[in-house]
């Protein structure tokens, strides 16, 4: 991709996912993502109504009558997006790939935070870490991230999303907002999972195919494996192979649900031919 073509992919993504975060999903962030607490701004003269537990004792002596200390949130927060770059992702049968999907999520979800001054960090991982943007602000910063997003050509087609979780807990010290952009077909990171759930506050979003679930009947077919590179044949006319690539599709979902659930993270399931918009505000509001 030339420079001039990924400029305007990138521009383009920008307009979309920064009216959407304008829109919609500025106010539903800030009031979903708390803060660490609240911290002092000034003091003023009580009013009525005012809390009584907020009066300040020593100005109010000193000027002998009632003043209230005022506190505002500390909303500086930090947002981590870990973004699954393997070789699965570039899998779509409807109008995008799950990639494609992911990015523009990802994109959303950065100027969301852009626009409440908060940090923004990027990793992008196989079955090993891809590329770490260490987390800051602004517009500029989020355009970066986007580019990588667009262009980035991993050196694996693998996922191991253990090995993902366990280098975000080494190197974000403080609670940090996490958002897990994979289709997550991998297993065994559910204990890893429940040591960051501990810290940091971490949602999974599933981005998956339809065509995915099951396999429809076409006799023998070859099939490449987008992680491997293998290209085997596949007698799609059996019953019991249909069946059974059905079942670890559904294992692999249940895991999913499984591990989130148990390390108190939380978890938005979406098609890639459904509103991500939907599935995001729904989420902000069950939570806010």
């Amino acid at each position: 991709m030339d420079t001039k073509e990924l400029l305007k992919k990138v521009r383009k993504i920008e307009i979309k996912t920064r009216r959407l975060s304008d829109d919609v999903f500025g106010g539903e962030y800030h009031s979903t993502f708390k803060g660490r607490g609240m911290t002092f701004s000034e003091v003023r003269q009580y009013q009525f109504g005012d809390d009584v537990r907020n009066i300040d004792w020593n100005v109010t002596a000193r000027y002998n009558e009632p003043f209230i200390k005022v506190f505002e949130e500390e909303r500086e927060l930090t947002m981590m997006l870990m973004v699954d770059v393997s070789g699965s992702g570039l899998f779509g049968t409807q109008d995008q790939l799950k990639k494609e999907v992911i990015t523009e999520i990802a994109a959303t979800l950065a100027f969301s935070a852009t626009k409440n001054n908060d940090k923004i960090g990027l990793m992008l991982f196989s079955d090993k870490i891809e590329l770490y943007i260490p987390p800051k602000k602004g517009r500029f910063h989020v355009l970066r991230i986007i580019r990588e997003l667009i262009e980035f050509k991993p050196e694996s087609k693998k996922t191991d999303i253990t090995a993902a979780i366990k280098y975000l807990s080494n190197v974000m010290k403080k609670k940090t907002i996490v958002f897990i952009l994979s289709d997550f077909m991998d297993r065994d990171y559910q204990q890893s999972l429940k040591i960051a759930g501990n810290k940091h506050d971490v949602t999974g979003i599933r981005v998956y195919d339809t065509a995915e679930e099951k396999i429809p009947n076409l006799g023998l077919v070859p099939m490449l494996d987008d992680e491997t590179g293998e290209t085997i044949m596949v007698n799609t006319g059996s019953k019991s192979v249909r069946k059974n690539y059905a079942a670890h599709y559904l294992e692999n979902t249940a895991y999913f649900h499984e591990s989130f659930n148990l390390s108190g993270a939380g978890v938005i399931n979406n098609r890639v031919d459904e509103s991500y918009v939907k599935k995001l505000l729904g989420y902000f509001k069950r939570r806010g």
